[in-house]
């Protein structure tokens, strides 16, 4: 099987550096276009799934549907407009066709339809069905000796759904150390930031003492994710919880961590000007 890389090309570090903050940019002009999208979520999101299909799953955008592929849950799916960024550039669909993202009969859905985009693993959308469904999948690799692996990828609001620890009860339980937990840890949810809500912390403790193994990694440093999400898995035996620090709306000063981005669209002025910023940023070393 060939990995992305294969098909893009190899991408240092700061190849996939450069490579979110583009990403960011299509996205944000997909969500412009549409008058629709989670631009927040999206943000944060970005750097790790740049991460995942440009270093470390073992796909084959030529051959999606591979018994033997690694497989990717996106669990957040109402940041479907990420999701749908990095399997376009990454070679899954033209990336012609993210300007029909929201659109009457586009099959670029506000929640991801696995049935109609190439690279979607599972239908999501109602939040803390994703890491049961990774579960199920994780657990199937086993029982057929299989030695692809499962990562899914999951907001921390979302983590007040009771189905998420079921599910995290039950991986621990069958050592599916195939398995492993991305948290995009950004501190906001829908209206009010995390904390406000339903508070998590001490959120490593407690998938610790569900029986996982945690780390913990500044989800914005490209350098840390990938040598983070390469040694997977971490402990024999054990699944794995990253938590992901992240920022709402990285990379765009006047989004980054502000509630009210998590669904509102960006004005003319508002894209013109977070292009700007992404773009300085891009070019320059900061991450």
């Amino acid at each position: 099987m060939s990995r992305v890389t294969d098909v893009r090309g190899t991408l240092s570090t700061e190849g996939l550096r450069r490579l979110a903050y583009d990403l960011r940019i299509r996205d944000l002009q997909m969500i412009h276009g549409a008058a629709l999208g989670h631009t927040g979520g999206d943000m944060s999101a970005m750097d790790i799934l740049t991460v995942l299909y440009f270093r470390v799953l073992d796909i084959d955008p030529a051959n999606p549907t591979n018994p033997d592929r690694d497989r990717f849950v996106m669990s957040k799916g109402h940041c479907s407009g990420a999701l749908y960024t990095t399997l376009a550039h990454a070679g899954f669909f033209p990336t012609d066709e993210l300007a029909s993202y929201m659109q009457p009969l586009s099959r670029l859905n506000g929640h991801p339809d696995r049935k109609k985009v190439p690279g979607v693993e599972t239908n999501t959308g109602p939040l803390g069905h994703g890491l049961p469904v990774a579960l199920g999948m994780a657990l199937g690799a086993k029982l057929r000796k299989k030695d692809w692996r499962t990562f899914v990828l999951t907001g921390d609001g979302e983590l007040q759904e009771g189905s998420n620890w079921e599910a995290a009860m039950n991986a621990a339980h069958h050592g599916l150390d195939n398995l492993t937990l991305i948290v995009d840890r950004n501190r906001f949810q829908q209206g009010d930031s995390v904390a406000n809500t339903v508070g998590l912390e001490p959120l490593a403790d407690k998938f610790t003492a569900f029986g996982w193994t945690v780390r913990e990694v500044d989800g914005h440093d490209i350098e840390a994710l990938a040598s983070l999400l390469g040694e997977t898995p971490v402990t024999a035996g054990k699944p794995t919880a990253i938590i992901a620090h992240t920022h709402k709306g990285r990379g765009v000063s006047f989004m980054e961590d502000e509630a009210g981005w998590h669904h509102r669209v960006p004005t003319d002025e508002e894209l013109e000007r977070a292009i700007q910023e992404l773009t300085e940023r891009r070019d320059s070393h900061v991450a």
